[in-house]
């Protein structure tokens, strides 16, 4: 079984991306990081109950001192999922593994379960932090993201929107994303083994052969069918007011010709054009459909999480899909149309934010409002 799969098949085509580097160094980080994680989800659950007694009494201190939500409870809750999520999807990629036969390596049977695994793995862990931090969803054009393929443009502004387009494309609509990662993304062990398993590609922020990270890029576009889609977050980073700054200055002075593009963005960062331009040139027959949240802004650390925002927080996510027939034909004009589909996405994020869209709900700064699920509203 060759690692190119016949595009015949309905999301199980596409070419794999081999891991860069040594890889012995490789298989020793990964056994590393995943001891690690057992060893920590051990701890955590033998020593739950005295952890938790010990941020309740952290939590009633600081409710108590500034009404501050009760965000100690909430993270040890959360690191005690993380964890078991970890380990499900680690436990998930050996049973593909050994059902697929481990001796024919890449398979359709392996894709086709790693893929739903990949959608499984990160909407799960957005489920729990629905849960835990009693956030609440809603979802508008919902019906643009069908048919397949598509090409996905997604916003980035926080540590948790990652997990956005497997809850609300991946899962509902059965489409199997081929992600662009950031190549530090490796040190989780289930996206460093499932990422090659099916195509995905992490790249060098920074690096000094772009041309090859472009190429690298380009495959993804390559042979989407029925059932596929591509997923970019063309800000390459997540959104701060002082990274937005720092990119429109490092714009005007390297291309005045796109500045006055990038001027007018004011809650998205400028996107970086290599890997948007080279995936509309690969997936030619690829509508493109743009993704935009707001209330998951500003967590960019786990300490922004503390600070208890976003507990409660109402949380939209919108879609916008345009025809391939829309998408110009030359590089200037695909610049202009890629930014124009920007500026519009800013525009609406700025709206959302000003109408008060994101902002968390009074009962969950209360210390006895416990975190309750929200229905996700389509």
């Amino acid at each position: 079984m060759t690692d190119h799969l016949s595009a015949s098949v309905p999301g199980l085509s596409g070419a794999l991306l081999a891991p860069e580097g040594s890889t012995a160094r490789r298989v020793g980080r990964i056994m590393g990081i995943a001891l690690g994680e057992v060893l920590a989800f051990v701890l955590v659950t033998v020593l739950f109950l005295p952890l938790a007694i010990v941020a309740v009494v952290v939590d009633t201190a600081l409710w108590l001192k500034r009404r501050k939500p009760w965000m100690a409870i909430r993270l040890l809750a959360f690191l005690w999922w993380f964890l078991a999520g970890e380990l499900r999807g680690l436990a998930g990629l050996f049973f593909a593994w050994l059902l697929s036969g481990p001796w024919r390596g890449d398979s359709p049977q392996r894709r086709r379960r790693v893929f739903a695994l990949q959608a499984s793995w990160a909407a799960g862990h957005l489920a729990g932090i629905r849960v835990i931090m009693g956030l609440k969803f809603e979802v508008e054009g919902d019906e643009l993201i069908e048919p397949s393929p598509v090409l996905v443009l997604i916003r980035h502004a926080s540590i948790i929107d990652n997990t956005v387009p497997a809850t609300f494309i991946s899962r509902p609509h059965a489409i199997s994303l081929r992600y662009v990662l950031k190549h530090e993304l490796q040190s989780i062990p289930t996206l460093d083994i499932g990422g090659h398993w099916i195509p995905t590609c992490f790249v060098r922020r920074g690096s000094d052969d772009a041309g090859r990270q472009v190429a690298r890029v380009r495959t993804l576009g390559e042979d989407l069918g029925p059932g596929d889609g591509v997923l970019v977050y063309p800000e390459g980073t997540r959104f701060t007011p002082a990274k937005l700054a720092r990119a429109k200055a490092k714009i005007r002075e390297s291309d005045p010709s796109v500045a006055a593009l990038a001027d007018g963005l004011q809650h998205l960062l400028p996107p970086r054009l290599g890997g948007p331009l080279t995936l509309l040139d690969a997936a030619s027959n690829a509508d493109v459909v743009v993704c935009g949240h707001v209330g998951l802004d500003g967590f960019e650390h786990i300490s922004d999480v503390w600070t208890g925002d976003l507990v409660g927080k109402a949380v939209r996510v919108r879609f916008w899909r345009h025809a391939r027939s829309e998408v110009p034909e030359t590089e200037e004009e695909r610049i202009a149309w890629l930014y124009a589909r920007w500026q519009a996405l800013d525009d609406w994020v700025g709206e959302q934010q000003q109408s008060g869209v994101g902002r968390p709900t009074p009962q969950h700064a209360a210390p006895d409002a416990a975190p309750a699920a929200a229905p996700v509203q389509h």
